[in-house]
């Protein structure tokens, strides 16, 4: 067991053995190494005026993510390169994106610019052919410039990211590779006391003995939802397990029946994988948090927290996805729909885990859809999340599957309406009025700050409307626009 984490930083490895378990990577940055480049924004991962790059092996090669800094547990750098604003600029001057942001008055009161810098230095390492306007917008989704000086900035990731990778980094690139595989070990880290501790166990037997012997300690994965108890909450949590470390935890595969998610793989990675199935489910990902977010939260802590306004579960549902859970007890698996039992209750036993998401394909005959609702494009939370996958023969609907976040206590299938729906005709409107009627009144959602009850109401008839006639093959209008990237016409999507 090592006693102390360890992460490269200008090119050194660093070694911290005495820090807080939920001391922030941005606390570290700004009040142990006084590195106050990277600034405070928000305080909850939203304006990434915090962001910082993580260099991270991905099948052996190197890759960096932007990710925030405010939310993320310092202990979660273990075995990463940390690369900040001040790391930039070499002997030759600043770097190329810090260069292109100058020469095309990229930064106005400043405050936000070493975030979009370090955003802009990942996306510069993507490395992404043919790079357009739209690309660098959904990339810095997650900065916000307060000054609304964006076109500067977009201009300026265009002038740099698109000639090739030509910094420091990129040429020490093998021997970055060479030392993060060397900081791999199969050791448990612990650091602290048995009262107070960061634990990051290596193997899942000493992740389920340590949650055993510690049933009060808080499970943490991506930390998209626990950093906010810190710094929003100020709650203290004397006991961190980190799950980021457990071998195979993170493992994702797929085969012609489905894909298997391991628990703790991050929506960037599980994003390559669910796409797969169907195009919805990458439209939907990709307007969850943002690049910083999503290269940090995880699938299988969206689920675990039991959010009723998460934006996984209702697609998941709808596609009758089971979850595993394991403890020292046994394993179970159980339909994801009946993990959520009432709000914040979840059926999970003392010292249970999350251990893997088991997604099935659709069958030749089943067709998905799924619409976030929000009052922003990007970076918002849901007033309504939905999900369809129905099942057609011959033009008639044989079974139904529908599931909704955001109008009840917890993500819940519209059971009442899917039996309605049975035996309707995709060619004859009129036999889909019995289930639209029904669903308006399936549910009684809360009025909230982004939504009103009536309106919620209102948009789960309609989205099951839409949904109806974006899969009928009889409709030829374009019921879908999301700038210019996708648009579904004709019953199919087009990408």
């Amino acid at each position: 067991m090592r006693t102390a984490i360890r992460f490269l930083r200008k090119g050194q490895v660093v070694e911290l053995d005495n820090f807080e378990p939920t001391a922030t990577l941005l606390d570290y940055l700004r009040l142990s190494e006084r590195s106050t480049g990277t600034k405070e924004g928000c305080g909850e991962g939203d304006c990434g005026a915090c962001t910082i790059a993580l260099g991270r092996l991905h099948d052996g090669k190197l890759v960096y993510e932007p990710v925030n800094s405010c939310i993320l547990l310092l202990g979660q750098i273990d075995g990463c390169e940390l690369v900040t604003v001040e790391d930039l600029e070499g002997p030759d001057g600043l770097h190329p994106v810090q260069q292109a942001l100058v020469d095309l008055h990229g930064s106005q009161c400043g405050f936000c610019t070493p975030g979009f810098v370090m955003s802009l230095f990942t996306l510069y390492h993507a490395n992404t052919p043919g790079l357009t306007r739209q690309d660098v917008n959904t990339w810095i989704a997650g900065n916000l410039c307060r000054c609304t000086g964006y076109r500067p900035i977009v201009d300026a990731a265009l002038e740099a990211c698109r000639g090739g990778l030509n910094d420091a980094f990129a040429a020490r690139a093998a021997e970055t590779e060479s030392t993060l595989a060397a900081l791999q070990d199969a050791q448990d880290v612990h650091v602290g006391d048995s009262e107070r501790f960061f634990f990051a166990p290596s193997s899942f037997q000493r992740l389920l003995e340590t949650y055993g012997e510690h049933p009060e300690a808080t499970l943490v994965s991506g930390s998209t939802d626990v950093g906010l108890w810190v710094t929003k909450h100020l709650r203290d949590l004397p006991k961190v397990i980190y799950l980021g470390r457990v071998n195979g935890l993170s493992t994702c595969y797929q085969d012609e029946q489905g894909i298997r998610l391991g628990a703790s793989a991050s929506y960037a990675v599980a994003e390559q994988f669910l796409k797969t199935i169907d195009p919805d489910l990458d439209v939907v990902i990709s307007r969850i948090g943002s690049k910083q977010v999503r290269a940090s939260g995880t699938v299988g802590g969206n689920i675990a927290n039991g959010s009723p306004i998460g934006d996984m579960p209702p697609m998941l549902i709808a596609l009758g996805a089971e979850i595993e859970l394991q403890s020292n007890r046994g394993r179970r698996t159980l339909l994801l729909e009946n993990f959520f039992i009432d709000y914040g209750k979840q059926d999970i036993a003392e010292n249970e885990v999350l251990t893997s998401i088991n997604v099935p394909r659709l069958s030749a005959d089943e067709q998905f859809r799924a619409y976030k609702i929000t009052k922003r494009f990007d970076q918002d939370i849901s007033a309504v999340m939905a999900a369809f996958c129905l099942r057609v023969q011959d033009g008639v609907v044989k079974s139904a599957r529908m599931a909704f976040g955001g109008v009840a206590g917890i993500p819940k299938r519209a059971n009442e309406a899917e039996a309605a729906l049975v035996g309707a005709s995709l060619e004859d409107p009129d036999s889909w009025q019995s289930a639209l009627d029904i669903i308006e009144g399936e549910f009684v959602p809360l009025t909230d700050m982004r939504a009103s009850s009536t309106y919620r109401c209102d948009i789960v008839r309609g989205l099951l409307e839409k949904a109806l006639l974006e899969i009928s093959a009889a409709s030829s209008q374009k019921t879908r626009v999301f700038g210019q990237r996708e648009l579904v016409e004709g019953g199919a999507h087009v990408n």
